[in-house]
């Protein structure tokens, strides 16, 4: 069985290929191209559902309570920066949402809103995913038993299929890719 941190390292892959999607869209925006307001609205999706509720979900419910319980401290050091940045990326992803709705709905400044948010989203969470990948879960590994590794991958199974529903998982990483080639297709023809 894949560790409990292989599973969210490649999860963080899965999280910054949006990003670099949502990078995209945020230049095509600035440039004062029109998006499909589902388009916004699937980045949304996936990284509420994916990124948060998924992902965040996992370290917050089951590896962060399970490094305190082997003494690392949960209110500073690393798990207390990676709490503030989950909460940091939950106001930002609020407010790509609130503009994606006046968007649609052709509001004045909504598009410069909607980049603006997406901006600060994506920066924050490739300096976290850098974080984690690197400081966090290496620590991690210096903590945790090969055993107690394979007892948080069966957990995180159970809650993502628990908290998500059986096949939300394989849908997210569906719409991943209808997404990345969406936005790559409007690409190549603004070229």
């Amino acid at each position: 069985m894949i560790s409990a941190t292989d599973i969210l390292r490649r999860e963080h892959d899965a999280i910054l290929r949006m990003l670099d999607a949502t990078e995209e869209v945020v230049h095509r925006l600035d440039a004062g191209n029109a998006v499909a307001p589902r388009v916004l609205e699937g980045l949304l999706e996936f990284f509420r559902l994916f990124a948060d509720r998924c992902h965040h979900g996992k370290e917050e419910d089951l590896l962060f309570p399970k490094l305190h319980e082997k003494g690392m401290p949960r209110e500073m050091g690393p798990i207390g920066v990676m709490l503030h940045e989950h909460e940091q990326g939950r106001a930002f992803v609020r407010e790509m949402a609130q503009a994606a709705a006046d968007y649609a709905t052709s509001q004045p400044q909504a598009a410069a809103r909607w980049t603006a948010a997406a901006s600060g989203y994506a920066s924050l969470l490739r300096e976290h995913i850098y974080e984690e990948n690197n400081i966090l879960f290496v620590m991690a590994e210096q903590l945790l038993t090969p055993e107690e590794q394979r007892q948080l991958s069966a957990q995180f199974e159970k809650v993502e299929a628990e908290k998500m529903g059986e096949g939300t998982h394989e849908r997210l990483h569906a719409l991943m890719e209808q997404l990345v080639a969406e936005i790559s297709r409007a690409r190549v023809s603004a070229r």
